[in-house]
């Protein structure tokens, strides 16, 4: 998130309170009853060797996930986090890197925000042995918050307003390399509205085209989608708490091109996030609060790969699941994380301050 004065740099450099994990995964043929109380699987920490701060996170699979963070730190494990790999790029301990995608094991790709050309993205297909830097911004006036891929090939990567528009950059190559995409179908932001780079969920995508921007610090917060790849836009107000730099959307997730949850509230940790939580069954074309959202601020969340209406939503006071797609939300973990994602094959992984990095059992 750009600096917005010094409440928002705080936040973009240093967003205080790192977000806290745990989730449900329903079985197969208990998927979608909501309220079913099945046993609670736990997060069982991994030993990374670090106290890096890790909002960028990556899960490939049960045994294999990637994490980026403070201090320019990137570790990789491929044992279920019985190990972890320091990939750390050369010369990158000055960047504080808030967002990864994987495409597998050995191809990644690290955005490092902060203004000017502290924003950068960087490229591996060696499982981090050597990374190449494929973006630099040049202009002081952008300040890059999250990236998001479509596939392998295809992917986006945004920044706060520059002249009163979003700014998106697009990559056909598998992030090799970048150009900014024209701002013409781009709504005007709102005074003071930018991302949040607090989990890597500010931009989100699902299937081929669609993707969506998450907003805040405005008088409104705004879910802003796009169904050509971020040539056009269309937006749409998020009934979560707005009005101030701290409170907006911190982090989405989208089910599929129809089904998304949108979490956020306002971070500071003496203000109190009564609607932490909204849904939207028509791709984002509206979104409705929760009926009981999570009790306060949530700064990332995501579906469980079986479960079509099971996710969970994760914030420095806890972690909540719902069983009915988003409608209502109950805590079930106090642990410590920043972020969460889970892979297809049913591996869910969760991160945050301290070096502390989780998987679900």
């Amino acid at each position: 998130m750009r600096a917005m004065g010094k409440t928002r740099r705080v936040m973009a450099l240093g967003l205080c309170g790192a977000a806290v994990a745990a989730a449900l995964a329903a079985p197969a043929a208990q998927a979608g009853q909501a309220g079913h109380q099945g046993r609670d699987p736990e997060w069982a920490l991994t030993g990374t060797g670090t106290d890096a701060r890790f909002r960028g996170l990556a899960a490939v699979g049960r045994d294999a996930a990637w994490v980026a963070g403070s201090g320019g730190t990137v570790l990789r494990t491929t044992d279920g986090g019985r190990h972890w790999r320091d990939v750390s790029p050369a010369g990158a301990s000055g960047l504080e890197f808030r967002d990864i995608e994987a495409f597998d094991r050995n191809r990644a790709v690290a955005l490092a925000i902060g203004e000017g050309e502290a924003s950068r993205v960087l490229r591996t297909e060696d499982g981090g042995v050597s990374w190449t830097e494929s973006f630099r911004n040049a202009d002081t006036r952008a300040f890059y918050d999250c990236l998001t891929f479509f596939d392998s090939r295809h992917g986006l990567a945004m920044s706060d307003p520059v002249d009163g528009r979003f700014r998106i950059l697009s990559t056909s190559d598998g992030g090799r390399s970048w150009r900014v995409l024209p701002d013409a179908g781009m709504p005007a932001a709102q005074p003071g509205e930018a991302g949040f780079a607090a989990s890597g969920q500010c931009l989100v995508s699902a299937g081929a085209k669609d993707v969506w921007l998450a907003t805040g610090g405005a008088e409104t917060a705004r879910v802003l989608h796009s169904g050509d790849r971020g040539l056009t836009w269309t937006q749409a107000a998020a009934p979560i708490p707005a009005g101030d730099p701290a409170r907006g959307v911190f982090g989405l997730a989208f089910r599929d091109r129809t089904h998304g949850i949108a979490v956020g509230g306002d971070y500071r940790a003496d203000q109190a996030s009564p609607d932490a939580a909204s849904v939207t069954r028509n791709g984002g074309r509206s979104w409705r609060g929760a009926a009981t959202p999570p009790p306060a601020y949530r700064s990332a969340a995501a579906w469980l790969p079986h479960g079509r209406a099971s996710a969970i939503a994760v914030g420095p006071t806890g972690t909540d699941v719902t069983r009915d797609g988003g409608h209502t939300w109950r805590t079930v973990d106090t642990g410590s994380y920043d972020t969460v994602d889970c892979a297809p094959d049913g591996g869910c992984w969760a991160s945050g301050g301290k070096g502390r990095v989780a998987r679900l059992r």
